[in-house]
């Protein structure tokens, strides 16, 4: 289990470095560039080659490469193009706001899919299965910022009920925090739900059908323990897998959501980056998403062998 966590960390990181290289040099092979963006499209080439040299843009590619190999591994990212400010900084505060619709988006998704997939399994070809059917399908068919869309304007035009834009740090109370998180939550948990409750359906079904469950029952074990030890545990390691990749998926992809909800998080962020051509910032952005994603990925293997302890990796245990 050690050699096959330290070996799958080994290649997230290599991934990780590809990223970075591979996101280095594609900033750089966009047109126009940080000092032109900057000036202006009318500002004279004397004046954008000053601010090139001022920014280190006219120093050799590979000199600028290992400059920025060093600035990752020491994580000291420099200043924003733009505007100066510290990058950790920026991407800091911007993180935090991206994690938290996240985590609310999350816990809904949760919350509703996994009862709602199990209640559909258990009522297969009944009114409550095709109810949560169509449910999830309409959840699927609509995109994450056409549902903030119909909630910012049911519930913050219409009944003015909930804040529908900008974000409240938590500092300033749990209340404002979590009243400007339900909103942009649900927008990005209700797809998330969605998938979840499918496949939780599908897999669960699955299970249900198994020789060793029509054993147990053919022995007299309950349906209680038939559910939840047989089949809801041994049901629940695809929809880990699919489930810890949709949450790494919804952390780095709610931009749409952020720009509904007028909340500068990590997708906006990584948008302006670009527009601006602000590589500093822009290879720091997409970097960390990839870190998400590649740990996010590792974690839900490792995960597998506390749901199932009959797995084992690398011939360990076998």
């Amino acid at each position: 289990m050690r050699r096959y966590i330290a070996k799958r960390t080994l290649y997230a990181l290599f991934i990780v470095w590809a990223v970075a290289t591979i996101v280095f040099f594609a900033t750089r092979a966009l047109p126009g560039g940080p000092a032109q963006t900057i000036l202006g499209q009318n500002a004279s080439p004397e004046a954008v080659a000053e601010l090139r040299q001022k920014l280190g843009l006219n120093r050799p590619l590979l000199v600028q490469y290992a400059d920025w190999m060093v600035a990752l591994v020491t994580f000291d990212f420099g200043q924003s193009l733009t505007s100066g400010k510290q990058i950790e900084t920026i991407v800091s505060n911007a993180a935090l706001r991206t994690f938290s619709i996240g985590l609310v988006g999350i816990v809904i998704g949760l919350a509703v899919a996994i009862p709602t997939g199990l209640i559909s399994a258990l009522y297969k070809d009944q009114p409550l299965d095709y109810g949560a059917t169509v449910t999830a399908f309409l959840g699927l068919s609509m995109p994450a910022f056409f549902i903030g869309i119909l909630l910012a304007v049911a519930f913050g035009v219409w009944l003015s009920v909930l804040p529908v834009y900008g974000y409240v740090p938590i500092g300033k109370g749990v209340v404002p925090w979590f009243t400007h998180l339900i909103l942009p939550g649900i927008a990005v948990g209700l797809p998330y739900a969605a998938i979840i409750m499918r496949m939780t359906r599908s897999s669960l079904l699955e299970v249900l059908g198994q020789p060793y469950m029509k054993t147990a029952k053919a022995k007299g074990v309950s349906s209680k323990v038939r559910l939840w030890k047989h089949a809801f545990q041994n049901a629940m390691i695809p929809v880990v897998t699919v489930a810890g990749i949709q949450i790494a998926v919804i952390i780095v992809g709610t931009v749409t959501v952020e720009i509904v909800f007028a909340i500068q998080g990590i997708g906006r962020l990584l948008v302006d980056s670009i527009l601006t051509r602000n590589y500093p910032l822009t290879q720091v952005v997409i970097v960390l998403t990839s870190v998400i994603l590649v740990f996010a990925n590792l974690l839900v293997d490792v995960t597998y062998t506390f749901i199932d302890p009959r797995i084992r990796y690398g011939g360990e245990g076998q």
